[in-house]
């Protein structure tokens, strides 16, 4: 064990991993001893695979999976037990007709609504299983929605006394862990307006950040779902991840416009200021990575500012000057859409000190959290 985590100091940076470990094994047993108690068909199969699949990394999670999947077993099992019952299916032939028909449509919502995800397969379940057991296709579709609710409600309730974790928490780390990545891609893109950066590089970086902030909207919804059963003082998630999700296009801006260097003749008179921008705005997205993760209050934007104002400055000056007369327009035109994406920025960090500052409030409970 110390070799594989590097001893105990190791262990404690995969807590999350060894409490979703432990949770989704406690809903598994609890499953399965509920489905000995009740003497349930097949075991309680349905039940116990519902324990273990609604069975998140977080409460928030865990609630929003069983949510979702107590919907789309109901809504396939309903319209399953009614087709099956209206359609007679006894041969091969009327079997793949009334299949035909219970999927088709439940694929249909699917695509339209991810919550019906699982209707399809709860269709086919009822058809096929209906009659195994001496039920009709309206017993299977009640059996089967009864064992996946059950299932869902030990899940949540597992996840909410067995090593809870709060998706409010993993939320402020990965958000954290998002203004970490994103101060050292910033690094990587400066440099690309002084020196020659291969582009498939530059993409790479933007992808990391692009599958962080997606990642992260996702965590939103478990933190909101969270929110409405624990009655915490947790400010609301949707604020920092529409500021995260700007800022993720600023950096697609910096992206473009990195991929050829600066002029010489521009180089020369921007590169001190603007690597004096780009070491500010590190700074502050680093401190306010730890700010955020720790519910401290957010830094000061002061330092950034002053560094973008000297740089904005130093290209009036240039342009006064007439620097930027003999040079064509696609030599100009990053110039300028480094300020656009430096302006904006400047605007987001702004929003990012506030959605720092309302996180650094103190909890009224779950202050474990």
């Amino acid at each position: 064990m110390r070799h594989s985590f590097g001893g105990w100091k190791g262990i404690g940076a995969y807590r999350a991993q060894l409490r979703f470990c432990l949770r989704v094994t406690a809903s598994m047993l609890a499953a399965f001893a509920v489905a000995q108690a009740m003497t349930l068909p097949l075991h309680g199969l349905w039940m116990i695979l519902t324990a273990v699949v609604v069975t998140q990394m977080s409460m928030g999670g865990s609630m929003r999976a069983t949510l979702e999947y107590i919907a789309g077993t109901l809504g396939g099992a309903i319209y399953a037990g009614i087709l099956g019952a209206l359609v007679p299916h006894s041969t091969v032939a009327a079997q793949a007709a009334v299949l035909t028909l219970a999927v088709a449509p439940l694929g249909l919502a699917a695509a339209f609504n991810p919550n019906f995800r699982v209707a399809p397969f709860s269709a086919v379940l009822v058809l096929l299983i209906a009659g195994q057991f001496g039920e009709g296709p309206i017993e299977s579709a009640i059996t089967r929605t009864s064992e996946v609710a059950l299932g869902g409600v030990i899940a949540v309730v597992v996840s909410l006394v067995v090593f809870p974790e709060h998706a409010y928490r993993l939320g402020r780390n990965a958000a954290a862990g998002i203004l970490r990545q994103m101060a050292g891609v910033l690094a990587e893109l400066m440099t690309g307006f002084m020196l020659e950066r291969d582009p498939a590089e530059f993409s790479r970086l933007q992808d990391r950040i692009g599958a962080a902030v997606a990642e992260f909207q996702r965590l939103t919804a478990e933190m909101l779902h969270e929110r409405v059963v624990t009655l915490t003082s947790d400010p609301d998630p949707a604020p920092l991840s529409r500021t995260l999700l700007r800022l993720r296009h600023d950096f697609v801006i910096l992206g473009r416009a990195a991929v050829t260097p600066l002029p010489d003749i521009l180089r020369a008179r921007l590169a001190a200021p603007l690597q004096r921008v780009g070491a500010a705005a590190g700074d502050f997205l680093n401190t306010s990575a730890s700010a955020l993760a720790q519910r401290k209050p957010s830094p000061p934007l002061d330092e950034f500012e002053a560094a973008l104002a000297a740089y904005i400055a130093e290209v009036e000056a240039v342009r006064g000057e007439g620097l930027t007369l003999p040079l064509t327009s696609n030599e100009v035109e990053p110039v300028f859409a480094l300020g656009f994406a430096l302006d904006q920025m400047r605007q987001n960090f702004i929003d990012l000190r506030r959605c720092v500052q309302d996180y650094a409030q103190p909890l009224r409970r779950n202050r474990s959290s």
